[in-house]
């Protein structure tokens, strides 16, 4: 779809292939990528964490709430959502912890300990990939420059009044405020047992049982003051029978002065709003400060071709001279900016960054709302001119025609941070369909199916009986675990989750699609449904699914129908993807077409109901057993 010479300014320069591939060049390699990272510094610390020994509660030093302590877990754990989103912030963080574990236990004990070398290292190992990471980023600016040559322009009007960050804001206030208040709640029970310790008897007293299960010792009998007392205690090791130990004794009231009380769950509220409400002001702060950026002065301006994804509405950047969409170079979520009197508005984009308001925004989400459902043809590949410096974590706009019966063209601003299309990202952009290999032309396609009298059937196959598995022993444990303590609260989540596992199971282990003379039959968990021939618009697949779109009413989907990344990486062809291909085929080649109606035998059982059943049965089961 060509743009418009006059919204080409001149002297703009076309992003050529040999540009491209200089730039996807300098790529941060695969090494570096978070991907591998993170799972090293969470595995080293989990192992750091359970190495370290724990300091027991006692009278003189105890076991209350440890706000540093909780302020390095906040640290921590932002750093390790940093490694993936913020480079330069989750150097900081891992500055911050590694100077915290030196200061804590002296150089020499931390070299001292494997845990704690072991953790060394995998912090030195993100160190080195976050640099890498800064540092071709720096590279792919300097080759975008030199493609893009000397002319700059500013930036179009409607992309100046796009603001971002908005709903990151609010989130972020809403959750700090919710931190904020389980702070309070901390101090009200720290306030409450200090006070009334103060005015309490204090005794000394003989730890005489530990009662409870092996696998759940949890209450101290405490001889003290000729009566004897039961405490609750996280630690009980701390308390060996025979010890000694503190208490306070106000009447029928009475703690352990080691453990002077719980206030856990109002610590945990803490950490989670801290975390998350910091999370989404860096965010929005980011954001708002990348777009602020762009917004500065004149920008360097590329010619360039784009599409959205059908998949998930993701814009995908080709080089210029690249008219069949064959190789992506970088890809980012956008949307429409309406050009607006005063300051626009914003809502969240993913990565914290908001949208522009007014009619063009409403229309942008609309649009987008309908790539992500599906809906509609593929979309076209579009001449645009970009705006910005690309590079990994940059901030661009584009302008391109929407409509290819529509002169007038739209501006969009991106809404996540450039990512390069590196082979094994790129690879499943708009050319490919779900993560599938290149899509095949119904003439290759149909060049393998040789005309049939009997009906077509595609089902469940091993990879996908392996996930239909694994899924049900997870069913059967989660009602294991729900059931173990008898009745509680804790019988709502299975509750909640149970419809959906039941459904994915039954799905996963016995899905089929039959084709016959008059139309498919796609048998899903509950029911076989019926789909003619001559209703149908297109039939898609996915990761984990297949789609029938219908010309009326809601698409017939069955989902999870295997696990199509762990098939290709074992070297084969997903197996849903296969009959895709091959329904799509007969869509469009009716003479491929069974001549024969499906008999009912053929067509498919549903196993939902039973599976059902065999819930409740396992259920009664577990009640029994215990």
């Amino acid at each position: 779809m060509p743009l418009p010479g006059e919204h080409i300014p001149p002297g703009t320069a076309d992003w050529r292939t040999p540009d491209a591939r200089r730039w996807l060049d300098a790529a941060p390699a695969r090494w570096a990528r978070p991907v591998w990272a993170l799972p090293v510094l969470v595995a080293s610390l989990v192992w750091d964490i359970a190495a370290a020994p724990v300091a027991p509660c006692t009278t003189a030093a105890p076991c209350g709430t440890d706000w540093p302590g909780l302020g390095t877990v906040v640290v921590l754990l932002l750093t390790l959502y940093w490694v993936w989103r913020q480079p330069r912030l989750a150097l900081a963080g891992l500055a911050v912890t590694l100077a915290g574990l030196a200061a804590e236990d002296g150089s020499a004990a931390t070299l001292g300990e494997p845990s704690r070398l072991v953790l060394l290292l995998a912090a030195a190992f993100t160190a080195a990939g976050l640099v890498h990471r800064l540092t071709v980023a720096g590279r792919q600016r300097a080759l975008a420059l030199e493609a893009a040559g000397p002319v700059v322009q500013p930036l179009p009007a409607a992309a100046r009044t796009f603001r971002r960050g908005r709903l990151s804001f609010v989130l972020a206030a809403l959750l700090l405020a919710v931190a904020g208040f389980g702070y309070w709640q901390v101090q009200q029970v720290v306030d409450a047992y200090e006070e009334r310790a103060a005015a309490a008897t204090h005794l000394s007293g003989r730890v005489t049982a530990l009662e409870g299960d092996e696998d759940d010792v949890g209450v101290l009998v405490v001889e003290a003051g000729g009566r004897t007392r039961r405490f609750e205690t996280a630690f009980p090791e701390d308390f060996p029978v025979g010890s000694r130990v503190d208490v306070v004794v106000d009447g029928d009231w009475a703690a352990l002065v080691a453990e002077p009380y719980d206030a856990f769950g109002w610590e945990l509220l803490v950490l989670g709003g801290s975390v998350s409400g910091l999370a989404f002001l860096v965010n929005g702060a980011d954001g708002r400060a990348r777009s602020e950026r762009l917004r500065r002065g004149p920008l360097p301006v590329l010619n360039v071709l784009v599409r959205e994804d059908h998949d998930d509405g993701r814009t995908w950047v080709f080089a210029a001279d690249d008219p069949d969409g064959l190789r992506p170079i970088l890809h980012f979520h956008s949307l429409y900016a309406a050009e607006e009197d005063g300051d626009g508005g914003g809502e969240e984009g993913e990565d914290g960054r908001g949208a522009g308001d007014g009619p063009a925004g409403l229309a942008g989400l609309g649009r987008a709302a309908e790539i992500l459902r599906g809906a509609g043809p593929r979309p076209p590949l579009r001449e645009a001119v970009l705006y910005g410096v690309p590079y990994a974590g940059a901030e661009v706009a584009f302008v391109a025609r929407e409509d290819a019966d529509d002169p007038e063209v739209s501006v969009e601003c991106s809404v996540t941070a450039v990512k390069p299309a590196v082979p094994g990202r790129g690879e499943r952009g708009p050319r490919r369909r779900g993560g599938q290999g290149p899509q095949r032309s119904v003439d290759e396609i149909a060049a393998g199916m040789a005309p049939a009298a009997g009906p077509r059937m595609w089902g469940a196959h091993g990879f996908s009986r392996a996930v239909g598995l694994g899924l049900l022993l997870v069913q059967g444990g989660g009602i294991w675990a729900a059931l173990d303590e008898g009745p509680s609260w804790t019988w709502l989540w299975p509750a909640l989750g149970l419809p959906w596992l039941v459904t994915a199971v039954a799905t996963a282990l016995t899905w089929r699609i039959t084709a016959d003379r008059d139309g498919l039959w796609v048998t899903g968990a509950w029911r076989v449904r019926r789909v003619p021939w001559d209703v149908i618009t297109s039939v898609r697949h996915s990761d984990d699914g297949i789609r029938v779109e219908r010309a009326e009413g809601s698409p017939v989907g069955i989902s999870p129908t295997g696990w199509a990344w762990l098939e290709r990486r074992t070297g084969r062809e997903p197996r849903a993807g296969r009959a895709v291909e091959e329904v799509r085929a007969l869509l469009l080649r009716p003479e491929l077409r069974p001549l024969e109606e499906a008999p009912t035998g053929r067509q498919g059982v549903p196993v939902g109901p039973p599976l059902v059943a065999l819930s409740v049965l396992w259920g009664a089961a577990v009640l029994l057993l215990l």
